[in-house]
């Protein structure tokens, strides 16, 4: 018998022993309740809400390195330590304001409490100058609030908006039209025009008060936290000036050494067209804007399993470990769905095809356990892992990318029995067709494609850690459920999980990844849909 007749017969036994019907029982080892025995624990108060780089999140990742231990998988990242293991490690850094004050004899005002700023400033020292009240800061035509003031060096306290008159117009074009002196991005012209006239920094004064002015301030502090966004590489920040603080009318008058009624008197008189001629008011003030970096230390958690006779081709299967941590409020989010439901769903599907293995049904592709980090911030840990693989992403055949599976959108509440599929067809018209053939045989729940149009308003194909792997032509599919009443909320708790729901996805995503690993051809790359 020849060489290549031993060979073929071999693979033709090979092939016949990875039956869909070996398939079947090992799926049955992913239930309802093995994925709450691992839930309670990862979505537990106790880990805080998983933020990224977080002690929490660092548990979470320990515990599934665990599992992964426990069932044979291999630790292949290599940290520089010459040690392998199961955490591939990387860093994210963040730009943030650290100490943040404006001080009026000796009497420090609280960032976001007292004051908050417009644009971005970075005052890294205590700064003392002179300050002088230049009304609204305006020069236009023959308005000029900057005529008989020399501003060289020192900061300048601007009412916010423009004059306007007892009966509605508006000083400027005397007309009830504002004009480019109003609204909210009027102070970035009040800004220019200071800096221009030699002003070191501005103040504006607010209109808001009670609750609005409380409301300002939160929407204030979230667009400072979008200035303080992570980043897989260090940002060098060049801030342009374009900032000011924003106070009180209160803090005004403390800076000015006046009254806060002596302060509405000149701006009323300033909205009937006349100017005072006394000297104007002035003052001094220290304050500070630190910009800081943090480092962010944070890790994917991969768990390897060797093929057989393919096992240079690899397999990813991935959900994000992490969720948003607490809120500033104190309140815990605990992110069962988002992503707990990911992340125990990859613990059961390795557990299944260790069993296999065990049995000597060990898949022919090799299959990479990948619970990544980064994904509320950016998709980053994906992003790491596409970057700096662990195997080569040219023998990558496909992601299959969990997130959020353990609920019910308010479209399907009547209708549990679904999982929207999202971006099997995109790249490989074969993926489709063996999710599609694997639903229909085992698991037959309604697979939605409403979100995989690429004219879906919400572009969910471009939201989770799958796309990184897109991006680099790999094929994959997206499980999810939908969006709920609790999404990145602390209500995101396990009693809300539905497992008896979960279980059969989670099934659907063990036999789509047992035809890919077990089928004699690589699914093809065929198609390149938007």
């Amino acid at each position: 018998m020849t060489k290549n007749i031993l060979a073929g017969m071999f693979l033709m036994l090979s092939t016949l022993s990875y039956s869909q019907d070996d398939a079947t029982k090992y799926a049955e080892s992913i239930t309802a309740q093995d994925l709450k025995k691992h839930l309670v624990i990862i979505a537990s108060d106790s880990l805080e809400g998983r933020d990224t780089g977080s002690p929490g999140q660092k548990k979470a990742a320990e515990y599934v390195s665990k599992y992964f231990k426990s069932y044979g998988l291999q630790p292949i990242a290599d940290n520089g330590d010459g040690v392998k293991s199961y955490l591939q490690k990387y860093k994210l850094y963040k730009r943030s304001y650290g100490d943040v004050y404006v001080k009026i004899d000796g009497k420090k005002y609280a960032f976001n409490k007292d004051f908050y700023l417009n644009g971005l400033l970075s005052i890294p020292e205590e700064t003392e100058t002179p300050i002088v009240l230049a009304g609204y800061g305006i020069e236009e035509g023959s308005y000029n609030d900057y005529a008989t003031l020399d501003v060289t060096g020192k900061s300048v306290i601007l009412f916010e908006g423009e004059p306007k008159s007892e009966d509605g117009k508006y000083l400027l074009n005397n007309t009830t039209e504002k004009t480019k002196w109003s609204g909210p991005l009027s102070w970035q012209q009040k800004v220019k025009l200071a800096l221009s006239k030699g002003a070191k920094f501005i103040f504006i004064i607010t209109d808001k008060s009670g609750e609005d002015l409380d409301k300002e301030i939160r929407q204030r502090a979230v667009m400072a936290r979008r200035f303080s966004s992570p980043t897989l590489k260090p940002v060098q920040e060049s801030p342009n000036g374009m900032a000011s603080f924003v106070i009180m009318p209160e803090m005004a008058a403390s800076l000015l050494k006046t009254s806060s009624q002596k302060l509405s008197k000149i701006k009323s008189d300033l909205d009937k067209g006349s100017k005072s001629t006394a000297k104007p008011l002035t003052g001094k003030a220290s304050f500070k804007a630190e910009r800081i970096t943090e480092i962010v230390n944070t890790e994917n958690v991969a768990g390897f399993m060797e093929g057989t006779d393919k096992k240079d081709e690899v397999l990813v299967i991935s959900a994000h470990l992490d969720h948003i941590g607490i809120s500033a409020n104190g309140e815990i989010n605990n992110g069962a769905d988002d992503d707990g439901s990911g992340t125990v769903s990859i613990v059961e599907i390795a557990e299944a095809f260790s069993k296999a293995k065990a049995d000597g049904k060990g898949p022919r592709r090799s299959i990479l356990f990948l619970n990544v980090t980064g994904e509320e911030k950016g998709l980053f840990g994906s992003e790491y892992y596409s970057e700096n693989p662990l195997l080569p992403l040219e023998n990558t055949i496909a992601d299959l990318n969990i997130d959020m599976i353990g609920r019910v959108d308010e479209v399907h509440k009547n209708d549990p029995k679904y999982v929207y599929v999202i971006g099997a067809d995109k790249l490989s018209s074969e993926l489709h067709a063996i999710s599609e053939e694997a639903n229909k045989k085992y698991i037959n729940y309604k697979l939605d494609y409403t979100f995989n149009d690429p004219k879906d308003p919400n572009r969910f194909y471009y939201r989770s850690d799958h796309y990184n792997f897109a991006k680099k032509n790999i094929p994959v599919i997206f499980y999810f459920t939908g969006v709920h009443e609790d999404y990145h909320r602390p209500g995101d708790d396990v009693e809300k999980i539905m497992f008896d729901k979960q279980a059969p996805i989670v099934k659907l995503v063990f036999y789509t990844a047992w035809e890919l690993a077990n089928r004699e051809e690589r699914i093809k790359v065929d198609s390149h849909k938007e």
